[in-house]
């Protein structure tokens, strides 16, 4: 087991890393100079990551969605893409992918040694965080894939919050996304959205846009100020239907009246990124005037390509209100940790039941399986 190659980390699930950042938690700051360290352990120093033209996303809702989406627009254009999210669903490698695919066992296993010994071998005896736990080695070690493979961008999705978040030693990054904000892990990014707001904020860097989706007015402030602060330009996705406007409707590869916010979101984070780069090829603006809402400009009303089209609807994110036949049985996969998630997929559950058409398929059980409500502080 992998996780037994790592001290003090109770397991190989995310429920373990969130027990183990509990029980390490000291100076936020210290914590992320301490990845810093690492990362020149590892062989590389900060400013290599520039080379990866990354996209950084957070959020409480949808930011794995949304990275997925993201990176299979880019990936339409033919670019070579890189992907870290979390947590895994099977096996460990899915958690970085090239070109939409989890690494090979062999190209997992060569870097997994390399960058272990690399660490055993630079190690002091004498200091408390000789070697990373599991979620920061698995950060290091999709930098170290990406800049091998020599992907054209890297889409990194934040793993807890974003401002002491270990993805957060990118300095650099071309764009940076916010999904929609909730009340998750209140142990560690506060007990109220507001407070978790400016957690998630803290992926922002001067000079460098920022988009979100709509949110509730006291944590779209806190965002909107914390941009301020650095001089961030933020921006306030408009809605699908906007996009969609004089054309036809865009076709998801996610089920869920709740993607389409994901996939506003990742529309601008792409067609931010393809502009920042120099590609032509963006998509005919609808509105060439900028536009304020809730005192925040509005991103860009835009003809989404043929690329961009194409993108959404081959979007595939296993796991996420997913369909799968088997036999006699279909299972609908979704997962969710907060109130409001398990609302959005009970409404997915509700309507892709409603839509499948089978006739004479006999008696029917539904079954809507899942786990007590728990406080939001648990893992």
């Amino acid at each position: 087991c992998i996780s037994n190659l790592f001290p003090g980390c109770p397991d190989a699930t995310n429920a373990g890393y969130l027990e183990q950042v509990k029980r390490q938690r000291g100076d936020p700051q210290t914590q992320l100079d301490t990845m810093k360290l690492y990362l020149a352990r590892s062989g590389l120093q900060v400013e290599d990551l520039d080379q990866l033209n990354i996209i950084h996303v957070t959020g409480t809702k949808g930011k794995g969605s949304t990275c997925a989406f993201t990176e299979r627009i880019l990936r339409s254009y033919g670019l070579k893409t890189g992907f870290f999210s979390s947590p895994h669903l099977v096996q460990v490698r899915e958690r970085i992918r090239i070109d939409g695919r989890p690494v090979s066992p062999e190209l997992f296993t060569k870097h997994f040694w390399h960058l272990y010994h690399r660490l055993e071998e630079t190690k002091d005896s004498s200091s408390c965080v000789s070697m990373p736990a599991y979620f920061r080695f698995f950060t290091l070690m999709a930098f170290h894939i990406f800049l091998q493979e020599k992907v054209d961008l890297a889409v990194v999705e934040v793993g807890i919050g974003g401002a002491y978040d270990c993805t957060n030693i990118i300095r650099k990054p071309v764009v940076c996304g916010i999904s929609s904000l909730g009340i998750d892990h209140t142990s560690l990014l506060g007990d109220t959205v507001e407070a978790i707001a400016w957690q998630k904020g803290g992926i922002f860097k001067r000079g460098v846009p920022a988009f979100t989706v709509l949110q509730p007015d006291g944590p779209l402030a806190v965002l909107r100020d914390r941009a301020q602060q650095i001089s961030c330009p933020l921006y306030l996705c408009p809605s699908l239907e906007a996009l969609e406007e004089g054309g036809p409707p865009l076709t998801l590869g996610l089920e869920g009246e709740h993607q389409r916010s994901n996939a506003a979101l990742a529309l601008q984070l792409a067609r931010c990124w393809l502009q920042q780069k120099g590609h032509q090829g963006l998509g005919e603006l609808k509105m060439s005037r900028p536009s304020v809402l809730r005192q925040m400009p509005l991103a860009p009303v835009f003809q989404p390509t043929s690329h961009m089209r194409h993108g959404l609807r081959d979007t595939e994110w296993l796991g996420r209100t997913q369909t799968l036949q088997r036999g006699p049985l279909t299972w609908y996969l979704d997962g969710a940790h907060t109130v409001s998630s398990v609302q959005a997929c009970v409404r997915w559950f509700r309507q892709a039941l409603h839509c499948s058409q089978r006739p004479n398929r006999g008696r029917e059980v539904r079954v809507f399986g899942g786990l007590p409500r728990l406080p939001c502080s648990s893992p």
